[in-house]
């Protein structure tokens, strides 16, 4: 890394940022910028970049016959049993028709289990009445992540499950959901909560010490929405969650993300595109992962095309990245904990990624 030695750090000593810690590492060779009010082993909320951990200790259990891709997910979680699909996405709750098939593994791990969010599902005029059905209860598959909010993992099934389906299994990509329903299938297939799981299975053998579901006062970073403080550091991340969020509730740091992102060498099925033409195609038009080179693997994005193929990565609303390129041995870790207003939020991250691969 040594063709623009400065340009990785002018950028995040430019940054607009409270705090900031940015990581860009090839090989031994790790390069940390740290900025504002924040320490290297400042713990940021990581949000979204929670959906590929969880992911991983899901093919762990596949790997082990705990669960099989195909299998429908009625074995562990019969909540899900017998579904019913809106005939339309604005159509009554109570409009539906059968499931042509169950949920399966495969539909959660891809986010095709026909739950979740689309962009223009908060455009629509009036309101579609299952996105106020997804709103006014404690599931919190809509907005930023709300520790305090949802209920035990048993209660929140059962309560999601009083929703029909927006598609029918397979048929369309549809971001978030699946992520949080990842979690509790995982702890049911293990027998054991998702944060012993992890902690087990990932965490521990990684030597990440400072992930997991509660963070540390101490060094937990302040969340900002704008300037106003959104969350504090003894707020809603300080004490145990009743829910374990798998898709955006785990905090962390840029080093203990880098040991993660080492250790997916052996991980090929989760980071390679798991979309059909067809479901790729309602993943492009979710609005949700944007750039067209992209698709989805499991519980993460992979891109398939142009320069930088064979690289995965995600972002976290609260203000965090996480960029692996496996092929050119680069991993960037960016953690703010300002909140994504809008895609322009992106630029820092955006920029600190192109500085890292111009190293």
């Amino acid at each position: 890394m040594s063709e623009h030695p400065d340009r990785f750090a002018e950028v995040a000593a430019a940054a607009d940022v409270p705090g900031l810690v940015a990581l860009a590492a090839r090989g031994d060779d790790v390069r940390v910028e740290v900025h504002g009010d924040a320490r290297r082993d400042t713990q940021f909320r990581i949000a979204s970049i929670t959906k590929p951990v969880v992911a991983a200790v899901v093919g762990m259990l596949l790997d082990e016959g705990a669960l099989a891709l195909d299998e429908p997910v009625d074995r562990l979680l019969p909540e899900l049993a017998d579904r019913r699909v809106l005939r339309a996405p604005d159509a009554a709750l109570d409009d539906t028709v059968p499931a042509v098939r169950p949920i399966s593994v495969r539909d959660v791990l891809t986010y095709t289990t026909g739950y979740g969010m689309t962009t223009e599902m908060f455009a629509a005029d009036p309101p579609w009445p299952l996105v106020d059905a997804m709103t006014s209860g404690r599931l919190n598959i809509i907005g930023p992540p709300e520790p305090d909010v949802p209920p035990d993992p048993d209660t929140w099934v059962a309560e999601f499950a009083r929703l029909p389906l927006l598609a029918q299994p397979g048929d369309r990509w549809l971001y978030h959901a699946s992520g949080q329903l990842l979690g509790v299938l995982a702890a049911r297939a293990a027998g054991t909560t998702l944060p012993e799981l992890l902690h087990r299975r990932v965490f521990e053998p990684l030597g990440m010490t400072d992930t997991g579901f509660t963070g540390d006062p101490a060094r937990l970073a302040t969340a900002y929405s704008g300037d106003e403080v959104w969350d504090p550091p003894a707020g809603r991340w300080s004490r145990p969650p009743a829910f374990p969020d798998a898709a955006a509730g785990l905090v962390s740091t840029a080093d203990d993300l880098l040991a993660f992102a080492r250790s997916l060498s052996g991980r090929p099925p989760m980071t390679r595109d798991q979309l059909s033409a067809e479901q790729r195609a309602t993943a492009q038009a979710s609005g949700f992962l944007g750039d067209e080179a992209l698709s989805w693997g499991y519980g993460v994005s992979v891109t398939v095309d142009g320069p930088r193929a064979g690289s995965f990565g995600w972002a976290g609303g609260l203000g965090t990245s996480w960029t692996v390129d496996p092929v050119r041995d680069l991993v960037v870790v960016v953690l703010t904990q300002k909140l994504f207003a809008g895609p322009t939020d992106l630029g820092l991250h955006t920029a600190l990624v192109e500085a890292a691969y111009a190293r």
